[in-house]
């Protein structure tokens, strides 16, 4: 690829590259609210260990277990609170515990997508070793030394932990900006192309929220991709050109839905009057 169109994408590590390059801004759970998650889950996991403690306890007091069942049922129960509710659990929840619930966070690939039970159960054995055996300096030292606040499972897993408790992002605003209404009357924007439509939907609805840097050098672009379908080309500067053609194609595709609906409607009434026994063509 030569360096001139390779030097246009660049995409930072809180990003997500989809299949059509579209870079996703994702907002991993910070260093602090990790640990506190983690803390939180470890400390229901030392809470279920103090009641086998508790059980153990009585049992030997009464007499009714011996040296060798005890130590079987130790084994047993730190593997089945180390490892194997764990890894259920964030199976089953999706890359969800308590700990992760209590922080607005859950667990996901690297890529985005929802983990499975090969990413939970990577997590929960490394965890044994870098959460319990070293009471979490390994996972403190190692997410403290990457983007994501990844501990060494997560390095493994290929997983980190994605916020999932984001502000409310206001209702996009899909009209025709005042000085083009002349405009939106005349204009043509049937020959946009469906993918660049979407694009400049979602420009529209996310432009609020970037830099303005990256806001104005991504609106430059997408305003000189879409003024080549465009016909007249409006002199506006190029934010305003995208959000009229955003609201004037939308219009259009509304109606044209509204109208299909129309003729289902008609032709539906017009079949249900047809009387009972009449032959049909």
């Amino acid at each position: 690829m030569p360096d001139g169109r390779a030097s246009i994408i660049d995409i930072h590590q809180d990003e997500i590259l989809t299949g059509e390059a579209v870079a996703l801004d994702v907002q991993p759970v910070g260093y602090f609210l990790r640990a506190l998650g983690v803390f939180i889950d470890m400390l229901i996991g030392v809470v279920l260990l103090f009641l086998y403690v508790l059980l153990v306890t009585w049992l030997i007091a009464i007499g009714a277990v011996d040296e060798s069942t005890l130590t079987i049922a130790t084994i047993a129960v730190l593997v089945l609170v180390l490892v194997a509710i764990p890894t259920v659990v964030e199976t089953l929840s999706r890359g969800r515990s308590i700990g992760k619930l209590a922080v607005g966070g859950r667990i996901v690939r690297t890529d985005g997508g929802a983990t499975g039970f090969r990413h939970a159960f990577i997590r929960a054995l490394v965890g044994v070793f870098e959460l319990w055996f070293t009471l979490g300096a390994v996972a403190a030292l190692v997410g403290a030394f990457t983007p994501r606040s990844q501990r060494l499972g997560d390095l493994m897993a290929g997983t980190y932990s994605e916020r999932t408790r984001t502000p409310r992002l206001p209702a996009a605003d899909f009209s025709v900006p005042p000085p083009l209404l002349e405009w939106a009357a005349v204009a043509d924007v049937g020959r946009l192309p469906e993918r660049l439509s979407r694009r400049l939907a979602q420009f529209a609805s996310s432009a609020p929220n970037m830099e303005p840097a990256a806001r104005a050098r991504v609106a430059a672009s997408l305003a000189q991709e879409a003024a080549r379908h465009v016909s007249p080309v409006p002199a506006a500067d190029p934010e305003t050109l995208i959000r009229a053609v955003v609201a004037v194609r939308r219009q259009r595709e509304l109606r044209a839905l509204q109208l299909e609906a129309a003729r289902v409607d008609n032709l539906t009434g017009a079949v249900a009057a047809v009387p009972r026994g009449f032959p049909q063509r």
